[in-house]
């Protein structure tokens, strides 16, 4: 795996305590990876040996850097919704009757005024 970015922080603050808490989500993160055979027998082993045995930040790192990454951010529900693949065109989709309707009251108002312009300009010749 690629090397941590200095904005992790277990590089800006590698000599941080490490937290049972983050022993812990860095163990269920270890674990996941050796069960999909992200990580082989002999490196999950030694990896435990480091994460049990640190204690600040910036000795897990191997760890950190052994496992995929976390998703920071949901997925937009737009892009959730595609059915497509990306870069394929969908139809299009049918305007709504309010949008329709809309249109249509536009363009009775226009063509009220433009009448009564037409008519205003008559008078005054």
């Amino acid at each position: 795996m690629a090397e941590l970015p200095r904005s992790s922080k277990y590089r800006a603050t590698p000599d941080a305590p490490l937290t049972d808490d983050e022993r812990n989500r860095l163990t269920e993160r270890l674990n996941e990876a050796y069960e999909r055979g992200d990580v082989v027998a002999d490196d999950y082993h030694r990896l435990l040996d480091v994460l049990f045995g640190a204690t600040t930040l910036g000795q897990v790192v191997p760890v950190v850097e052994a496992v995929p990454g976390v998703a920071t951010h949901d997925v937009p529900a737009i892009v959730e919704a595609g059915v497509g693949r990306p870069g394929e065109l969908t139809e299009a989709r049918s305007p709504s009757g309010a949008l329709v309707a809309k249109l249509l009251g536009a363009g009775l108002v226009a063509g009220i005024l433009a009448l009564v312009l037409v008519l205003v300009v008559i008078m005054f010749l």
